[in-house]
């Protein structure tokens, strides 16, 4: 059998999600043996302008840019994505041949001065997306929000470092690195609905690369990818950037699938929520349904940007 090589990105927890992928393959491909796969971490611009906003330097597919280019290239077989850092447009020659089953999809607060982010006055709290900055004001309009960028270990050290009072993170990623103990409060989904995809990592391979596709098939979720499917679907329906603040989750419960959503006015003001139940098969048509309806409510307060 061929060496299989991974590509991800360099951080900590971008490598311990590769290493899951690698494990998943070990446990369910009888003929695979620990050395025929390597983990190769690899660069993105996403990780090198980590100081700025990112719609400031061409939004948040810059963290799969480069990782997509080397699979396409040939250069790695299997591209392990968190999958809320790719765009909604999907290159053609590439193809998400497995998601791997769910981590938990909410946001936690984490803070080494503060237990409840609702009784917080004039503290800065650092949040590295737009749709988290207006669900934090709408639960406390007394806080003040600050950018944060960089890997979890680097916010937290930011943290630490007294240049934030809280940081809000993803919980799958903060639990991954068994850093659960800093958490001080999980933001049910009433207060805080996730960014789609939130908590689920994607694996790439080439189109046409029938023997990889065949081998991620064995390690794809079934669950994971209908309610993934849903939610990209919901993206791409309202043809937002980086910097709309939309969140959307789908659960499935007694084969019926639910997808949540909510969406910011252009100017943060009007909040649009929206959701809708059917088939687990039908994720697709339920996000661009979902989609649509929460575009006419908005109407003229949100601009599509694609």
């Amino acid at each position: 059998m061929k060496k299989i090589v991974i590509g991800a990105r360099g951080s900590k927890l971008s490598l311990a999600y590769a290493d899951k992928v690698k494990k998943l393959l070990l446990e369910r491909e009888p003929n695979m043996t620990n050395n025929l796969i390597e983990i190769q971490s690899i660069t993105t611009s996403g990780d090198i302008f980590h100081d700025k906003k990112l719609s400031e330097i061409g939004g948040k597919n810059l963290f799969c840019k480069e990782i997509e280019e080397s699979l396409s290239k040939k250069k790695i077989d299997i591209a392990v994505h968190s999958l809320k850092d790719m765009a909604s447009e999907e290159i053609e020659s590439l193809n998400i041949a497995a998601y791997i089953e769910r981590n938990d999809p909410r946001d936690v607060f984490i803070s080494f001065k503060f237990n409840n982010i609702k009784e917080l006055k004039n503290k800065v709290i650092g949040s590295s997306s737009r749709r988290r900055d207006l669900q934090l004001k709408k639960l406390n309009k007394n806080i003040l929000i600050k950018n944060i960028r960089g890997n979890i270990d680097t916010r937290i050290k930011k943290l630490k470092d007294g240049l934030y009072d809280g940081i809000v993170l993803a919980s799958a990623g903060v639990k991954t690195l068994k850093l659960e103990e800093n958490i001080k409060h999980i933001f049910p989904f009433k207060e805080m609905l996730p960014a789609v995809g939130q908590g689920t990592i994607a694996t790439q391979c080439r189109r046409e690369d029938v023997n990889m596709n065949n081998l991620l098939a064995k390690i794809d979720h079934k669950k994971t990818r209908q309610c993934a499917v849903a939610e990209r679907s919901l993206l791409k329906a309202i043809g937002g950037d980086c910097d709309t603040a939309v969140g959307g989750l789908a659960t499935i419960e007694n084969n019926k699938l639910t997808l949540y959503a909510q969406l910011f006015s252009d100017d943060g003001v009007n909040i649009f929520n929206y959701k809708r139940t059917g088939s687990k098969e039908e994720g697709f048509n339920i996000g661009k349904l979902v989609g649509v309806e929460l575009l006419k409510q908005a109407g003229t307060n949100f601009k599509k940007k694609k």
